[in-house]
């Protein structure tokens, strides 16, 4: 009876030791994947930070790309768990830009499971005022579902190639 009340104490050390022990340099990272399926890209990540689960989950695919510009979709969804419970995510987002890369646009509509839901709408432009230098401007509509007004903001900026 000693006999197996010393082992298995020993066996709960070692699984203790197993469970606290890193190994020196050994760095914590995700683990990302991304394979093809139909006319897209299927993506996912789980990894943690400090007392947190983390998973993504969602579907990528090339809408168009021609002379209107690139369209792209995507679909996902995350979920993160920690000490206090988790919470749930999940939405879409389309994304277009010009042929002449000269305007972009998004669209991110999403919604949190037991929570709020809302879009976020951006768009810019660029002006080329000479051969190294480029006006962008742009500006941003977020809007939370069921309150009243929507946050605006515009931003505008100068960019100069140095080369």
């Amino acid at each position: 009876m000693q006999l197996s009340t010393i082992f298995c104490f020993a066996v709960l050390i070692a699984c203790a030791r197993a469970q606290v022990f890193v190994k020196p340099g050994h760095k914590d990272e995700d683990l990302a994947w991304m394979r093809s399926m139909g006319k897209g890209h299927v993506f996912g990540t789980l990894g943690s930070t400090d007392g947190s689960l983390i998973g993504k989950l969602g579907y990528k695919q090339n809408i168009y790309n021609d002379q209107r510009g690139n369209l792209g979709g995507t679909a996902y969804g995350s979920r993160v768990i920690n000490e206090y419970g988790g919470t749930s995510s999940f939405g879409g987002k389309l994304d277009w830009k010009n042929a002449n890369d000269n305007a972009r646009a998004s669209l991110d509509v999403h919604k949190q499971v037991g929570g709020s839901s809302g879009m976020t709408l951006t768009g810019d432009g660029v002006w080329k005022l000479d051969s190294k230098t480029r006006l962008v401007a742009g500006g941003n509509l977020d809007k939370t579902f069921g309150y009243s007004k929507p946050e605006l903001g515009i931003q505008a900026k100068i960019e100069h190639d140095f080369k």
